[in-house]
């Protein structure tokens, strides 16, 4: 898709997302303007609504002509990436956020409630991009030009990502679909389970549809079709109560041995500013940005400048931005610095020396972190000069150069969905389960040698357990929006006796009531819609 297409204006049919936003009325900002009426003129005018599409997932609108898709008092700040990226991962013990924001201290400390700004966000963002899919779908339903059809297909597969999204931390959302007439309703709410044989459904009708694996970089392919199965059949227990280890793997290994995929030869390319898929290997699903035509503070923009500060993290010395840097927002808690870093063995079973800030003596290459002031976070609201800064995304490429698209002020770094190495690690949970340890451990190593550039790191079958598996997931997807679901997975986000500070909002960390394993509803919403029901505990 380029990258000119994903701010290009859609202006269809009038469209209702959910009830807490069923007023909200698209209508075309400039003349220059697609609309309905003469979409099918040309199969260039239904690709460039379909980038709207892609786009309502990163950016937050049409930019200084057109406004946000959804007013806000900032509109970078709940945008669909960014407040998905802050629900999965300072939720967790992967980050914690410094900020005073309404909603940020809630999220640090497991307490939220259904007033929470960032689930509003997130769970309208989400609604919008399944009304523009569902329009679309509408339109070019019946269209026989093999281009449309493709098209047709892609649109269904990010409504069905976004359903994943609702699935996975709302449970229970409003349904809708292009079979839904235009017009202002209530949407039925759908249970968790129903939604998840839906989603599964709508992916396996459009997989012959989609293009073949590594087609055109970054639409959605059947390689992204794939790793959205296996990624709800690897949750299917959480969902249904019942587990498809068999179905994970299956889709794992489309993915594997498609022979379009392998892993970069160095790991921090995946988070540099080369990493797409025409530079990258392992790339196969991401959300595009550029430093020209997708400029805001989102995605990795806000993780690289949230993470940064004036003293510890510069953006100018990690991350090679230079404009409105070191928001000194975002950092890792000492618990997860221990999982990342293998205390044990690197540092002889003592305490992180202070002469060693950047973990320089790690042998697994993908620890790209820094201590800060103190390894421990004094309080919930504290400084982020406290805690462990963390540099793993750069808007520079991965050899160190600039980008050909550099921006001083927002990163050219895609923002990574599905990458071949959780391929890997989703198939070898899946043998694990199955209980073929030695196959998943042929897997595990592979994401390994990478990492330590030998078979130094190499684990046996004896060393493979349900531990090591959060773990490893943890070492190789940190900061990419994933720790919370994994965490669940594995019954350690709430009452899993793994704590870490101010979990719970108590220093130590506490066992939390396992109701918060799903976010609850937003307030507004179960108010203004009589055929919602809250999600059991709020």
């Amino acid at each position: 898709m380029n990258k000119k297409i994903l701010i290009i204006g859609i202006g269809l049919f009038t469209m209702i997302i959910s009830s807490c936003i069923k007023d909200l009325d698209v209508t075309p900002k400039d003349p220059s303007t697609i609309l309905a009426g003469n979409l099918g003129d040309n199969p260039t005018y239904m690709k460039e609504v379909l980038g709207k599409i892609y786009a309502s997932f990163i950016i937050s609108g049409q930019g200084a002509n057109g406004g946000d898709d959804i007013t806000a008092s900032d509109g970078n700040f709940f945008t669909t990436t960014r407040a998905l990226w802050n629900l999965q991962e300072i939720t967790t013990d992967e980050a914690i956020c410094a900020w005073g924001d309404v909603g940020i201290a809630d999220l640090n400390t497991q307490t939220w409630s259904p007033s929470n700004p960032f689930l509003t966000a997130l769970y309208q963002r989400l609604s919008l991009s399944i009304t523009y899919a569902n329009d679309f779908i509408k339109f070019t339903n019946g269209n026989t030009d093999p281009a449309v059809i493709k098209y047709n297909a892609e649109a269904r597969f990010l409504r069905a990502l976004a359903y994943y999204y609702h699935m996975d931390l709302f449970g229970n959302p409003p349904f809708t679909t292009d079979a839904d007439g235009v017009g202002k309703f209530y949407p039925k709410q759908i249970s968790r389970a129903k939604l998840f044989n839906y989603i599964v459904s709508e992916l396996h009708a459009i997989e012959p549809k989609l293009g073949e694996p590594k087609f055109s970089y970054p639409e959605a392919d059947q390689a992204a079709c794939w790793m959205l199965l296996a990624k709800v059949y690897l949750n299917a227990q959480v969902y249904t109560g019942t587990a498809k280890w068999d179905s994970c793997k299956i889709y794992c290994d489309k993915v594997i041995s498609s022979g379009k995929y392998s892993l970069a030869a160095n790991y921090r390319q995946n988070f540099s500013a080369n990493n797409d898929g025409t530079h990258n290997p392992e790339m196969i699903f991401a959300w595009e940005q550029d430093g020209i035509h997708t400029q805001g503070y989102v995605g990795t923009t806000f993780i690289i400048e949230s993470s940064s500060d004036a003293v510890y993290i510069r953006a100018e010395d990690y991350h090679g931005l230079t404009s409105n840097t070191d928001w000194n927002g975002n950092r890792a808690r000492k618990q997860f610095m221990n999982v990342l870093v293998d205390t044990l063995t690197t540092y002889s079973g003592g305490p992180v020396p202070a002469s060693d800030p950047t973990f320089s003596l790690c042998k697994d290459k993908r620890v790209f972190l820094k201590q800060k002031k103190s390894l421990n976070i004094p309080s919930a609201s504290s400084s982020g000069d406290y805690g462990i800064g963390v540099y793993k995304f750069t808007a520079k490429n991965s050899d160190g150069t600039q980008a050909a698209d550099y921006n001083t002020a927002y990163a050219s770094t895609d923002f990574p969905i599905f990458r071949y190495a959780d391929a890997l690690l989703m198939r070898a949970e899946a043998l694990y389960r199955l209980t073929d340890k030695p196959n998943a451990v042929k897997d595990i190593n592979a994401i390994r040698e990478r990492a330590y550039g030998d078979a130094t790191g190499d684990i046996t079958a004896g060393q493979l357990t349900d531990q090591f598996l959060l773990d490893e997931r943890g070492r190789e997807f940190y900061y990419e929006a994933q720790r919370r679901t994994d965490l669940i997975r594995f019954g350690k986000f709430t009452n899993g006796n793994y704590n870490w500070q101010w979990k719970g909002n108590v220093y130590n960390g506490t066992n939390t009531d396992a109701h918060l394993n799903l976010f609850p509803i937003p307030g507004d919403e179960v108010s203004a819609n009589p055929n919602i029901k809250q999600n059991t505990g709020y």
